[in-house]
């Protein structure tokens, strides 16, 4: 073997020398990459300046593929001057140019003299770069040339082979830069897109907390075109409410707009059939005007235009096909509207259709509840009229008619004492009937006073059966009455518990067959103390249950044995729930019927001291509602007025944990969303609790958390906006509201006789 030469130990030195050099810049090019990932510039730098000194040429560029050109993207050692000249004549993708040849086949290409070069097509490159030796190497990226990197020498010197393999390498590392970037910038965007997602979502959730906390219109208008103003990018807006019989638009909020603005807004007419809002009602989608100078006006947009807007967008705010108002957004400046903008502006719109919907709900309920208060001091002013102008009257007919039959002025004969009967008779039944008429009344308007006492339960039922016995004996009627030993005293309104008795005793008695019985029943069930009045008349249809507890209703059984008022059953289901009560019936056609008295037992003291039982209930019928808006407890009251339970509010859960620790309600309607201590930390409360464990809780939210609330312990999950028919029908499933007169208790079906007590 023949020993090196001085030359090949130069040469072996040499490619020592390169191979350190690359190593040292393929380190830099890493280093840099995993420091300036947000910089791709700075890396690319690095991996250009790596290949210019180590492929030892003067300039070096990356150029990526964008629209089917090569755009520069960043160089070194070349002018500003060249890289306004690409910029303004951008390479094409073919063989006229270096770059193109490298995209076109895939593999590295080199020019020794693009001087010279037949082929090289981009004179102008040459000369305004200085360049005479390229080579350009594609940068591949899952197998799709993405752009090319390219190296150059102001003199002819011709790269080798050496060079060719570090332009390569550094091809592959620029193309994993130019990925970074695209992930970057996709992350960006991405980012960019979730905030705005993030942004709309609060949009809407603040019209979801709208509709749920707030019912009244104006304030739910005015949150509505604020969020989608200032979501859509807008300078102002406003919102309208259509009217269904003027067939046009009111202006009701708006934002960002002078006063002077609104004013004239609300005085001019926006017609459905002729102006931009209306078309985009009538066709169901947004409309914009992108520039408002070169378009007809309508006398909407002729207003804005003075005013100084320059472009609008009317989003049609619908419930199913009807018309609930319009949405307008509006700029100072000209310009057209994305299509983001008018999809996001359309499912707020929709939305908030919701919101406005509950609000004008509500505003007619106001109106409704104002007019029924009107009517009702109107029939009590005519009742009370009434009372005054026909009491004087019957005094006299029952009177004289009485003082007549006593023969005090003389006989009569038979003929006449029949028709005085009939006289006094019909003066009676006219004075139940208007006693019954104003205890009615006084009982809907809330104004029967209650007189709370401690009386004999025995005693008066005894009373009861007193006031009917002779009736009874006339036609040998058999009165029975049993009170449970255990049944002494009761704490109620005697005088309203007697009228109740005394009431459907006479039906039993009246609609029982002629030598029948009647029994009377009185026993302790749970906490209550239950009376029942069987007769053993004919009994009444399941159709007829429930209509004989409505005002002048008999029931369909013959034809009654004397006349009555058809007010009886009514006063008496009145009466009964005014005192905290429940009164049900049982009936067998055939065989009888029996009606079902339920009273609370005892009224705790607690409750008499504040006060609480001076109309309606004992604490079996108190409800408890916690929620910290004004116009949702407004709104759960107004469902539950009439159902004979007792509202008692509360506006945050300490509070409202004071309460139901004090009252021991039958049952608690509550928020989640409350101040301080929230919902779900009430409710965990009141079932960590053995005195409040059993105490059923209906949660009333707008945040959609069935699982969760039932999971916990709630009794009931409803989502707002919730209806009455939702709460109440909660409410029957709990067995909190009085019983149907259909409805059977469990457990209060005494077997043996069943008899028939129509209603008066």
């Amino acid at each position: 073997m023949s020993k090196p030469s001085s030359e090949d130990y130069r040469r072996v030195r040499r490619d020592y020398a390169d191979a350190i050099e690359q190593f040292k810049a393929t380190n830099e090019v890493l280093s840099e990459l995993g420091r300036s990932t947000s910089d791709p510039d700075a890396v690319l730098g690095t991996v250009m300046e790596s290949a210019r000194r180590l492929c030892r040429c003067q300039a070096a560029a990356v150029y990526i593929i964008e629209n089917s050109i090569f755009r520069l993207a960043s160089s070194v050692g070349l002018s500003d001057e060249f890289a306004r000249h690409v910029t303004e004549l951008p390479i094409a993708i073919d063989r006229g140019s270096l770059v193109g040849r490298a995209a076109l086949n895939r593999r590295i290409q080199k020019v020794e003299d693009v001087a010279t070069d037949m082929e090289y097509a981009r004179k102008d490159l040459q000369q305004t770069g200085g360049i005479r030796t390229a080579m350009s190497a594609p940068m591949l990226l899952d197998d799709e040339v993405i752009g090319a990197l390219s190296v150059y020498r102001r003199q002819v010197n011709p790269f080798n082979a050496r060079e060719e393999a570090l332009l390569e390498g550094f091809a592959a590392q620029a193309a994993v830069v130019v990925r970074n970037v695209h992930l970057v910038r996709a992350l960006e965007d991405r980012g960019a897109e979730l905030a705005r997602r993030v942004e709309q979502m609060e949009a809407l959730s603040d019209v979801g907390q709208t509709v749920g906390s707030s019912l009244v219109l104006d304030e739910v208008l005015s949150n509505i075109v604020k969020n989608a103003v200032r979501f859509a990018g807008c300078d102002g807006g406003s919102i309208m409410e259509y009217l269904e019989d003027e067939r046009c638009f009111s202006v009701r909020s708006a934002y960002a707009s002078s006063p002077a603005l609104l004013a004239r807004l609300r005085t001019i007419r926006i017609e459905l059939e002729a102006t931009l809002v209306g078309r985009a009602a009538r066709e169901g989608h947004p409309i914009s005007v992108p520039d408002l100078s070169v378009v007809d006006l309508d006398p909407h947009l002729r207003l804005l235009y003075d005013d100084g807007w320059r472009s609008v967008m009317a989003v049609p705010v619908l419930r199913g096909d009807r018309i609930i108002g319009a949405l307008v957004v509006r700029r100072r400046s000209p310009g057209a509207f994305t299509d983001e903008a008018a999809e996001f502006l359309q499912t707020f719109a929709s939305q908030s259709a919701i919101a406005v919907y509950n609000a004008q709900l509500f505003r007619e309920l106001e109106l409704k509840s104002a007019e029924l208060e009107v009517m009702s001091q109107h029939k009590s002013d005519f009742l009370a009229s009434m009372s005054h102008e026909l009491r004087t009257p019957l005094n006299a007919v029952i009177g004289f008619s009485e003082v007549l039959l006593e023969r005090m002025f003389g006989d009569l004969n038979e003929r006449q004492d029949e028709y005085l009967r009939d006289i006094l008779n019909s003066g009676k039944h006219l004075l139940a009937l208007l006693n019954d008429i104003l205890d009615l009344s006084k009982v809907e308007a809330g104004q029967m006073e209650v007189a709370l006492s401690t009386f004999s339960v025995p005693s008066a039922i005894e009373y009861a059966v007193s006031m009917v016995r002779e009736r009874a004996a006339r036609h040998n009627i058999t009165m029975y009455q049993s009170v449970a030993t255990s049944v002494d005293q009761v704490t109620s309104d005697e005088l309203r518990i007697r009228q109740v008795l005394v009431n459907l005793l006479s039906n039993a008695v009246k609609f029982s067959h002629e030598g029948g019985r009647v029994d009377v029943v009185a026993e302790p069930v749970s906490e209550e103390l239950v009376i029942t009045v069987r007769d053993t008349g004919d009994g009444i249809a399941l159709e007829d249950r429930e209509r004989i507890f409505e005002s002048f209703q008999q029931g369909r059984r013959g034809a009654p044995k004397e006349e009555g008022t058809g007010l009886g059953l009514t006063l008496c289901r009145r009466i009964v729930a005014r005192l905290g009560g429940r009164i049900w019936l049982e009936s067998e056609v055939g065989r009888g019927s029996a009606f079902h008295v339920a009273i609370p037992l005892g009224v705790p003291a607690e409750a008499v001291d504040a006060g609480l039982v001076d109309s309606t209930e004992s604490r079996r019928s108190v409800v408890v509602i916690i929620d910290d808006d004004r116009a949702s407890l407004d709104l759960l009251s107004a469902y539950l007025t009439g159902t004979g339970l007792r509202m008692v509010r509360a506006r945050d859960g300490r509070e409202g944990l004071a309460e139901i620790h004090r009252l021991h309600p039958a049952v608690v309607v509550l928020d989640i969303r409350l101040p301080g201590m929230d919902g779900w930390t009430v409710l965990e409360t009141l079932k960590a609790a053995p005195i409040t464990r059993e105490i059923p809780v209906i949660i009333v939210s707008i945040l959609d958390e069935g699982t969760r609330g039932l999971a916990a312990g709630a009794a009931a999950y409803l989502t707002k906006p919730v209806s009455r028919d939702d709460l109440t029908a909660a409410l029957r499933k709990l067995q909190v509201l009085p019983h149907e007169a259909t409805t059977t208790r469990p457990g209060h079906s005494t077997p043996g006789l069943v008899g028939t007590a129509s209603q008066d």
